[in-house]
């Protein structure tokens, strides 16, 4: 451990870090760190920690605590999958976000064997996109740990996502008013759900309202999660080879988790997503914590360029098929955003463009991007892994 550091001790250090997820959620009542996001907000205020000496850039408690919270956050997010739900998809949503996962999938595979030699940790950095435009941070963070990737690359990767992603999908809560009174929009995409189906009838949920669960449901969501994670690691650690022993536990986690889901006992089980995030935001300090700014800074921009080309040329693909398809402008709003950042983000564009009938429609849009993106995102980094022959 470094010396010279105000903070060492084990007992400081996890206050700091629950502290600062603290902060980080506290900031978000402002709307400059709301634009950042949470995952980013508590990155930045790691690195600010390290960089000036308050905290250690090493130390076997980030260790210990990336050990758990990984695999802990991503089967009790998972934990939200309800596939019966999936039954409320029409053809058109499908159609749609087949569409915004193929292109991701096609694009990152192309950039990733272009900026290989480019960036350190390449190959990875491409799955980690790939994961992260399948289902927003969380994935980023999953594909980051099961490919084993350094946490300089973890950090730079999540700062070109934000520099790259943040404007994008500024841009995505504009478009329901720009198309609405664009002809030229309206003209080069005539397809459009009309104005009484997006109201439909009656109340509909509200997306923000306030959640109740009890202290019984967050301790059966942490032994679901760590019973979850304990049998994956056993089994990966039986089947797998050292080189892929990481990525078959995160989609060991992934599968058991989607399995648990559609138990009817574990589907009553509320707040999974809000504890799953707060267990990440923990990792997600203490990747802050172990960024030189010298070194991150020397590595950011090709990630920044890789970024820009996969997300560009993914929505350009994306928008190329859909309207070959005639699939209605809001399901494909609502793909694009499902897979740039969440379920709940889409969610919240269609209840801000008051899309009262689609509010779920975008929920489920994510949630099922977010399940695909950890299969998806591993098999690009493999398969451009075995293209440049590393």
């Amino acid at each position: 451990m470094e010396t010279g550091t105000i903070f060492s001790s084990e007992v400081a250090l996890l206050l700091i870090m629950f502290l600062s997820v603290s902060v980080g959620f506290w900031l978000q009542r402002f709307k400059a760190f709301k634009m950042l996001g949470p995952a980013l907000t508590v990155i930045v205020l790691g690195i600010v920690l390290s960089n000036l000496k308050i905290v250690p850039v090493t130390s076997p408690v980030y260790d210990a605590v990336s050990g758990y919270c990984v695999p802990l956050s991503v089967s009790i997010c998972l934990l939200s999958l309800d596939l019966k739900q999936m039954r409320k998809l029409t053809k058109e949503p499908i159609i749609a976000l087949i569409s915004a996962v193929c292109s991701v999938c096609l694009m990152a595979l192309i950039f990733g064997v272009v900026f290989a030699d480019k960036i350190t940790e390449g190959w990875k950095v491409a799955g980690m996109f790939v994961g992260t435009y399948t289902g927003g941070s969380s994935n980023l963070t999953a594909i980051a740990v099961g490919l084993d990737a350094s946490k300089t690359t973890i950090a730079s990767a999540n700062a070109a996502d934000y520099v790259i992603g943040i404007p994008t999908l500024i841009l995505m809560f504009a478009m329901p008013a720009i198309f609405k009174n664009s002809k030229t929009l309206r003209k080069l995409w005539p397809y459009e759900v009309s104005e009484q189906e997006l109201l439909g009838e009656g109340d509909h949920e509200e997306l923000m309202a306030s959640k109740e669960w009890s202290i019984q449901e967050i301790a059966w969501l942490l032994s679901i999660g760590f019973a979850t994670a304990s049998a994956a690691t056993t089994i990966a650690n039986m089947v797998f080879g050292q080189g892929f022993r990481s990525a078959g536990r995160i989609l060991l986690i992934t599968t058991f988790s989607i399995i648990l889901a559609q138990v009817p006992m574990v589907k009553k089980l509320r707040g999974n997503f809000d504890l799953g995030l707060y267990v990440a935001l923990l990792f997600l300090t203490s990747i802050g914590f172990a960024v030189d700014l010298q070194q991150f800074f020397g590595s950011t921009f090709y990630i920044t360029l890789f970024c820009f080309c996969v997300i560009a040329s993914c929505i350009v693909m994306h928008l190329v098929i859909t309207r070959l398809l005639k699939v209605r402008f809001e399901y494909v709003l609502l793909s694009i955003v499902g897979c740039i950042s969440d379920g709940p983000t889409a969610a919240l564009v269609a209840s801000s463009a008051q899309w009262k009938t689609l509010i779920n429609i975008g929920l489920l849009m994510g949630v099922l991007a977010g399940a695909l993106g950890n299969y998806v995102g591993i098999s690009v980094a493999y398969a451009i892994r075995a293209i440049i022959g590393i």
